[in-house]
């Protein structure tokens, strides 16, 4: 896999700096296949009220619900890369 982001990979990282207010970091620095969760340096850090705002972001720019109960939320969130392919899947764009 490439650590280049993809159109669509870019703009979903320029929307997590949004949504979360990430001042340290710019959307182009996010690496595609870096953990969003957890406290490895190589992840972003983020937590379980990052997730929902991630969700509710997700669900006004992208119309896609994601739900809390979904059991592959932990597959779905695991990257921006796997982030970013689970939302295209969703709505067809690319």
């Amino acid at each position: 896999m490439s650590d280049t982001l993809s159109p669509a990979e870019l703009k979903m990282a320029q929307m997590l700096v949004e949504a979360l207010n990430l001042e340290d970091i710019a959307a182009e620095e996010i690496a595609p296949e870096a953990p969003l969760f957890g406290l490895d340096e190589d992840s972003l850090g983020l937590d379980s009220i990052d997730a929902l705002e991630i969700a509710q972001s997700i669900a006004q720019h992208y119309g896609v619900q994601l739900r809390a109960d979904d059991e592959n939320n932990k597959a779905i969130f695991r990257t921006l890369r796997s982030l970013t392919a689970h939302v295209v899947a969703e709505t067809g764009a690319g």
